[in-house]
């Protein structure tokens, strides 16, 4: 029997990651999730849901596919606070999310994973834009699964709310955190690209970041 194949989930503690998570886990991924915390920016309510999610569907969904038995979380609020200077600010939606996936394509060198899962839905916040998506997926090493990209936000609070996990994930979106009155819809490469120079290359930073992976145990298996 052919071995499933692992992506690496962004799970952020919002609503629309565990809708993606359960999807690819029905059709057979196993999941190995990451939580971005930014902390110490915020405190750990995003990775509180998250891990309450992610334990919600390990118990309730019977799928061929498996979640990881352990969180990680990866501290990044001091390395995404440089980008609230000036020339940058308009671009931290985008330049986290860049972040992000560098990040998740570290990992997924590590455990061997084949491709990275987001919860993103075509249009819904200002990185998700069709001219800022290509910025973020250039970030990655690796192919991105995005089930959700279609949808519309009401469709997935329908989806969450069949799975259990809508009220769990419920709250204020934390990673709005440090970000612009008015992010850019359409993120200039270059600019993005000397923005991160500026900060020591977006592959450091990624680097730097994972110093802080830590494990959050969901199971005992």
């Amino acid at each position: 029997m052919a071995q499933a194949p692992t992506c690496i989930a962004l799970v952020s503690g919002g609503i629309d990651s565990p809708v993606a998570v359960a999807r690819m886990l029905i059709s057979g991924w196993n999941i190995i999730p990451v939580h971005c915390s930014q902390e110490p920016i915020t405190g750990t309510e995003a990775e509180d849901k998250t891990a309450a999610s992610m334990k919600h569907l390990i118990e309730t969904i019977n799928s061929s596919g498996k979640i990881d038995s352990n969180l990680r979380v990866v501290l990044v609020g001091e390395i995404l606070s440089k980008f609230t200077e000036p020339n940058a600010h308009r671009d931290y939606f985008v330049h986290m999310k860049r972040l992000f996936n560098a990040i998740a394509s570290d990992i997924a060198d590590q455990v061997g994973a084949t491709a990275i899962l987001t919860g993103e839905n075509l249009g819904q916040v200002s990185s998700q834009t069709l001219g800022n998506l290509g910025a973020v997926e250039e970030a990655s090493r690796f192919r991105i699964l995005r089930p959700l990209l279609g949808l519309d936000k009401q469709e997935i609070i329908d989806e969450a709310r069949v799975l259990g996990t809508y009220e769990i994930s419920t709250g204020p979106e934390l990673c709005d955190a440090l970000g612009p009155d008015r992010p850019t819809t359409v993120a200039d490469l270059t600019r993005l690209r000397e923005n991160e120079k500026l900060q020591g290359g977006l592959n450091q930073l990624a680097k730097k970041s994972l110093d802080s992976l830590r494990m959050r145990r969901l199971s005992s298996e």
